[in-house]
This record gives C-alpha cells, sequence and structure tokens, in this order.
C-alpha cells in the first residue's frame, strides 16, 4: 500500500479511505465533536498521507494504529487552533484531549492484542457472554477464558496511563 502510495497510484488512496474513514472519522468527532471539523480532519489526513507516504514506518506499528495517531494529532491541533481563537474553554478541551487520547490508546491496544484476547473480549463486551458461554464460543476451557479476558481487561486498563509505545510520524 505504502509503495503503491508512493508511485501516485490514486486506487491506493480510495482502498485505504474505504478501509479507514470510519476510524478516522470517528476518532476525530470524538476530539472535537463537531460533524463538520470532523469531516475536514479526515480529508486532512487524507491528504496527508497521500502527500506523505513515506511517513509510516511499519517498524513502529500497524498502519491502523499510525493512521489513527495521525488523526488525533490533526484534531487536536484543530481544538487547540479552536482554543488559541478563544472559541473553546481550556478546561473543556484539556478533558477532550484525555478522553480522546484514551481511546485512541485503547483502540491501538485492542488492535495489538492477540487475537485469543481480542476474540475473548469481543464475546464477553459486544456479545455480552459470560465467561462459560464465551468458553464455548472460543472452544477452550473456562479457565482459558477467564485467563484471556484477565489478561484482555489488563492491557486494556493500560489506556488511560499513557503511550506506552513510540509516537511517531503525523504532522504536528
Amino acid at each position: 500500500m505504502q509503495q503503491r502510495l508512493a508511485h501516485g497510484e490514486a486506487a491506493a488512496l480510495g482502498e485505504l479511505y474505504d478501509r479507514f474513514a470510519s476510524l478516522v472519522h470517528g476518532l476525530a468527532h470524538r476530539v472535537l465533536d463537531d460533524e463538520e471539523a470532523a469531516d475536514r480532519v479526515t480529508r486532512d489526513v487524507f491528504g496527508y498521507v497521500w502527500e506523505h507516504p513515506d511517513a509510516y514506518d511499519p517498524r513502529e506499528g500497524p498502519l491502523r494504529s499510525w493512521i489513527a495517531d495521525v488523526t488525533h494529532r490533526q484534531a487536536v491541533a484543530r481544538l487547540r487552533r479552536a482554543e488559541s481563537d478563544g472559541e473553546a474553554d481550556p478546561e473543556e478541551i484539556d478533558e477532550r484531549v484525555r478522553t480522546a487520547s484514551a481511546a485512541a490508546r485503547a483502540d491501538y491496544i485492542v488492535t495489538s492484542m492477540p487475537a485469543s484476547l481480542r476474540e475473548a473480549l469481543d464475546l464477553a463486551y459486544s456479545r455480552r457472554l459470560d465467561y462459560r458461554r464465551a468458553a464455548a464460543g472460543l472452544g477452550v476451557t473456562e479457565d482459558e477464558a477467564r485467563r484471556r479476558l484477565r489478561l484482555g481487561l489488563q492491557l486494556l486498563s493500560t489506556a488511560h496511563q499513557g503511550p506506552r509505545r513510540p509516537v511517531g510520524g503525523g504532522p504536528r
């Protein structure tokens, strides 16, 4: 994908947009709480990706995480500009940035955790199954299901502690 973008292949940008537009827009909206501003950030993020395909370094993590990081930076920058223009309350902005940062870290953690933990969390929380039914759905013992849920929740609890990975690339 990165090589295709570097060669100016518009279809690659379209594929990337199809894959990540809802993530970008959702994260931007979470930070900005404004549909029009989230639309603008979405355009800005994909414009940045198109103009700087080499800014993504696969050694720093998945493409999804990098795009989420670029989005977060763009949305926070837009929020900070609104603050400096006197359009927003600084305390409200700080709280929105903290909330969005934790959400972005949680997304990174979930996408980075082993599939076995992600599947257990999905069954327990998205589908509202208890650990016994989650174990049956996963085809594992109840003890193994409890272990996976515990580990997944422990990983997710770190989302509120700040980033634990190097943050790379993206507009500042």
